[in-house]
């Protein structure tokens, strides 16, 4: 496998349904990945390791899901510069709002970019990752403006199915 590019931590196995939408839109876009479980609170210090090795190894982004409290993507912020996206996940009573504000409210100097709770900040972790990565890398930035493109085409088609059977309907 080629360098990764970005680091996928999730806290939990629990979390693997919601966070493999993270790493199958990476790997649509073409971007390199690595994936672990590890915990903020229940091993830090393999967490600690898990992150020194990806950075040395010319990670440039890390992706971290995270439920409940919701206190990894905080974390491995205050251990690295490069840019962080948390991804609240809704395993809790509370259905992820408290993993939400977990992940935003963080002090100022160790931020953590943070997107919608669930499946859908998942995918969009990764797309947030791919934006940041072809700020250097023509080719990633190239396949981030075609998958926006086929998105746009298929609204279009979408669109168009639907007006052709609102027309039939009225025939």
């Amino acid at each position: 496998m080629n360098k990764p590019e970005v680091l996928i931590i999730m806290g939990s196995i629990s979390d693997k349904n919601i966070m493999k939408n993270t790493w199958n839109t990476l790997k649509e876009l073409g971007i390199n990945y690595e994936v672990f479980v590890s915990s903020a609170h229940r091993t830090p210090n393999q967490m600690r390791e898990i992150v020194e090795n990806a950075v040395s190894k010319g990670v440039e982004v890390i992706i971290a899901g995270a439920g409940a409290s919701a206190h990894l993507p905080g974390v491995i912020a205050a251990e690295v510069i490069i840019p962080v996206i948390g991804v609240p996940i809704d395993s809790s009573p509370l259905k992820g709002i408290d993993s939400l504000f977990s992940i935003v409210q963080m002090p100022p100097g160790i931020p953590v970019s943070t997107v919608g709770v669930g499946s859908m900040g998942a995918k969009n972790a990764a797309f947030l990752a791919a934006s940041i990565l072809g700020l250097k890398n023509e080719k990633i930035k190239k396949t981030l403006i075609e998958k926006r493109k086929k998105m746009a085409e298929k609204v279009i088609s979408d669109n168009k199915t639907l007006q052709d059977e609102l027309t039939n309907e009225d025939s």
